[in-house]
């Protein structure tokens, strides 16, 4: 018996859908075995993941302050999807995020019960978005109503996350748990 070939749209093992953008986007979260499922919640710029999402477990917070990591953490040693996935993936840009939101229609929907956005390029290829909540200390909050996405930009001791419900790209507490939808060239 021969190996399964890969399919044609994947990095790493990783699928992707060209949604006429800049960028591939990956169909899964960061930690997830398909589109609806939530896969796993990470800080800014940490790449693993914990119990207790609060500024006291934050790695990147020491006496009292945020430790800068850069700018743009995309592509780093501090991209949890380069850590994770390899290859070119990483986490998008706000630029790029940006053109997610200007250039595709979004959908509020429920994909295999769990709900969220699709997301569909003018193509007509599109993606799914679980609605999968944010962590914040031990808490789960509010999974199945909003949407926490990182994005590599930071700015001062906030970073960009994409969040549904409130704006679109506002800041977040960098020692939040969020979930990560990687992005590729």
């Amino acid at each position: 018996p021969s190996n399964p070939t890969p399919p044609t749209n994947s990095i790493n093992g990783h699928e992707w859908v060209d949604l006429g953008l800049s960028v591939k986007w990956a169909t899964c979260n960061v930690g997830a075995s398909s589109p609806s499922d939530y896969g796993n919640y990470y800080a800014w710029g940490e790449t693993s993941t914990k119990n207790d999402y609060s500024r006291n477990t934050y790695k990147y917070y020491e006496n009292g302050n945020y430790v800068n990591i850069g700018q743009s953490i995309s592509g780093t040693q501090y991209d949890v999807a380069r850590a994770h996935w390899g290859g070119t993936w990483r986490l998008p840009t706000k630029a790029e995020f940006q053109e997610l939101i200007d250039k595709c229609s979004w959908t509020w929907t429920s994909q295999n019960g769990v709900n969220g956005y699709k997301v569909t390029g003018k193509n007509g290829k599109s993606i799914f978005l679980p609605a999968a909540g944010w962590r914040n200390g031990t808490l789960l909050g509010n999974a199945g109503g909003t949407g926490n996405y990182w994005i590599g930009t930071n700015h001062k001791e906030y970073a960009y996350g994409f969040g549904f419900g409130k704006r679109l790209v506002g800041l977040n507490c960098l020692h939040d748990g969020h979930s990560v939808r990687p992005v590729s060239e």
